[in-house]
């Protein structure tokens, strides 16, 4: 077990422990699968520690193979990993494994994910004129349309247009996705159009996108003529998936009835061993608000697969947080505690968001408890959650409590708050006129370098609707390297003149807060 004395610091596990006093829970009996996947899956992202845990491996006297690393990396990839997934590969690389074009066009595209696009346009500017293949140059697209750089998209399309380089359909997929997060649709079916002339075969994603531009144009016809036309091209690309995103497109649109027959069709032609489709079709019908069938799908998804996963557990536990079933909820978190062979703390910020959300703060605090002494972490999404549960309480002394204990995490992790949690803070102090408050929420702010002249202009409000004035604020705001925007100047000169006129300074003393 974690020592989590050690882990926070700041005292984060007494305060828990102090909210929980009357809870006592049972030492965690985690089962370990000693296998090279399982130590991988278990790193956080500090440099180094993916190639020590390799090299480990090896001196124990195991083999590593590469198959084995590529199955790793696939799977790391999936649970978005990237930084790990990515580490695997520099150290292939490094011990002289022999590369083909795709996994050159992989480590690419985790750069991308991981260092982000000048990375992966550097590494690809690097590879020799053999690696830069059809698959590579389709990797370094697919990092321009996910960022939305669409000149450099269209620059680098035309250029394997020019070089014979599109033979599949993905290139023109990344395309369409881009347009589709550009909110322009309507392009989406000329890029058809296009694969048409050139004889490229449509697939099953190509098909998807073109419904869901449909969608976006308010022509449910359309939709339905796009599914026509795929079944009647290739039974085969009518697929589970094709039927997910027709339930989810009729849901949209107002068709219940639609949605739920598409999702019949789904379970006809689903595989009863595919663990995607169960986690479809579980978020489907709670989207649907059909608590009976989210229960009867999990209930074939445990009698069909061996093994119930971290993630089939995550995703029933969302659907029925969604659907206010929290006598369902807890049941199945309590199911995955007992059978977990692996840790995942996305589960019980699950359970606290729930639990929070219908006041069931002791149930919520146990979690965390448990959370704390099974997991290294981050909890920062547990820390949020109770700082906003406390905030709507207007108890903000433990709301500010949880933000030290995460503001004192974040160094290592690069953690941010949300902006509308930002901003419930900010509120708070304004209404209330609580400097104080503001004041160490502030120092908060500067320990994770997220101070701006947002949160200036708030807190010269808070001041002002406390009819309190501050002498250098001026000077810690420049101190700060913040930028003064016409509203913090505007804030700063009522200051001042409010400082020198004595008859102002006493008028802001009588108003009320917030005037």
């Amino acid at each position: 077990m974690a020592n989590p004395t050690r882990r926070f610091a700041t005292g984060g596990y007494t305060f828990v422990q102090r909210l929980s006093t009357e809870v006592k829970l049972a030492p965690l009996q985690l089962q370990q699968e000693d296998s090279l996947y399982r130590r991988l899956s278990k790193l956080g992202r500090k440099e180094g520690t993916v190639a020590s845990t390799i090299n480990e491996y090896i001196r124990e006297g195991r083999a590593v193979r590469k198959f084995e690393l590529d199955l790793c990396v696939k799977e790391l990839r999936k649970y978005k990993k990237y930084h790990q997934a990515l580490e695997i590969m520099e150290w292939m690389e490094a011990q002289k494994f022999n590369f083909a074009h795709k996994d050159y066009a992989m480590r690419l595209d985790l750069i991308g994910k991981a260092r982000g696009l000048a990375a992966a346009e550097n590494y690809f500017s690097g590879l020799s004129p053999s690696a830069k293949a059809p698959c590579t140059y389709g990797a370094l697209l697919n990092c321009y349309c996910k960022v939305k750089m669409t000149d450099k998209a269209l620059d680098l399309f035309s250029k394997m247009v020019e070089g014979n380089m599109i033979r599949r359909a993905l290139p023109f997929n990344n395309l369409m996705s881009l347009y589709m997060k550009l909110g322009q649709p309507e392009k989406v079916a000329i890029l058809a159009e296009e694969m048409k002339k050139r004889n490229i075969k449509p697939d099953t994603f190509t098909y998807n996108l073109l419904m869901n531009s449909r969608s976006c144009l308010n022509d449910i016809e359309g939709v339905e003529r796009v599914f026509e036309e795929m079944k009647q091209e290739d039974e085969k690309q009518c697929n589970w998936t094709s039927y997910s995103n027709l339930a989810v497109l009729y849901n949209r649109s107002g068709h219940r009835e639609k949605a739920v027959m598409a999702l019949k069709n789904l379970e006809k032609v689903m595989n009863l061993k595919d663990r995607d489709a169960y986690h479809f079709l579980i978020s489907l019908y709670a989207g649907l608000s059909d608590l009976h069938n989210v229960h009867r799908i999990w209930k074939s998804l445990k009698s069909s697969l061996r093994v119930v996963t971290n993630m089939s557990y995550l995703t029933m536990l969302r659907a029925l947080s969604n659907l206010n079933d929290i006598s369902g909820m807890k049941k199945c978190y309590e199911e995955w505690r007992s059978v977990c062979p692996s840790y995942d703390v996305r589960l019980p910020q699950v359970a606290i968001g729930a639990y929070l959300a219908h006041d069931m703060l002791g149930e919520a605090v146990s979690v965390l408890q448990d959370a704390l002494e099974g997991s290294n972490g981050p909890f920062f999404r547990a820390w949020e959650k109770f700082m906003i549960f406390f905030l709507k309480k207007h108890q903000i002394k433990q709301a500010l409590q949880f933000m030290e204990i995460a503001t004192s995490e974040a160094s290592n992790n690069g953690w941010r708050p949300k902006s509308d949690t930002i901003d419930i803070f900010l509120n708070y102090f304004k209404e209330e006129g609580d400097v104080n408050s503001a004041e160490e929420f502030y120092k908060f702010m500067k320990r994770i370098n997220c101070v701006d002249s947002h949160v200036y202009e708030s807190l010269l409000q808070t001041y002002v609707a406390a009819g309190r004035t501050v002498s250098d604020m001026r000077e810690r705001i420049e101190g700060d390297g913040v930028e003064i925007s016409n509203e913090l100047e505007d804030l700063l000169a009522s200051r001042d003149n409010c400082k020198k006129n004595p008859v102002l300074s006493f008028i802001s003393k009588i108003l009320p807060r917030g005037l």
